[in-house]
């Protein structure tokens, strides 16, 4: 499926448009975060002289690893970026790069049509949360409590972790 909008022949007014994002569209991106996704991407494109602007509604959700204990996590998603085209030479500056509230996007004089699939992409990816768990009490409980217990190694009565050796370094230094 694409997720362009064509700018050739069109008259000036409003065109809507409206894709699905699905597991296949992740996968063209190896993501291999996204475990599966249902994602709905509704474009309003308005065209008025050589001005385009281009509004996006992203909703849905994407399943994800839980980051506790590695079960599926379905996690919404959403996003409201609003476009600007140009035609023309990309913007040297960061202010440039903006026009009020809305991103500009640089197209070349000769492109005739506008491929939105890294800016769906970048959006649904910057709506998830840095932390990705599920709400308290919902993991899996097998894990939790797997991982809630410290491997302890009897013969020597102490913890196999690698900071087990650095446990009393303060305290050797007091008594010298």
């Amino acid at each position: 499926m694409d997720y362009v909008i064509p700018l050739n022949g069109w008259a000036a007014g409003e065109r809507y448009f409206r894709w699905q994002a699905d597991n296949k569209f992740f996968q063209k991106f190896d993501n291999t975060e996204i475990l599966d996704a249902a994602v709905e991407v509704e474009a309003r494109a308005v065209k008025s002289g050589h001005y385009i602007g281009v509004d996006l509604d992203i909703q849905g959700h994407v399943t994800v690893a839980c980051d506790r204990c590695l079960e599926d996590l379905q996690l919404p998603v959403e996003a409201h970026p609003a476009f600007s085209v140009k035609f023309g030479e990309e913007a040297s500056s960061e202010e440039e790069m903006r026009e009020g509230s809305r991103e500009i996007l640089f197209l070349s004089a000769s492109d005739s049509e506008l491929d939105l699939s890294q800016a769906i992409y970048d959006y649904v990816c910057l709506s998830l949360p840095m932390q990705r768990v599920h709400a308290e009490g919902e993991c899996n409980p097998d894990t939790v409590r797997f991982l809630g217990q410290e491997p302890v190694n009897e013969e020597a009565g102490e913890t196999n972790s690698p900071f087990a050796a650095l446990k009393g370094l303060f305290d050797e230094n007091k008594t010298k």
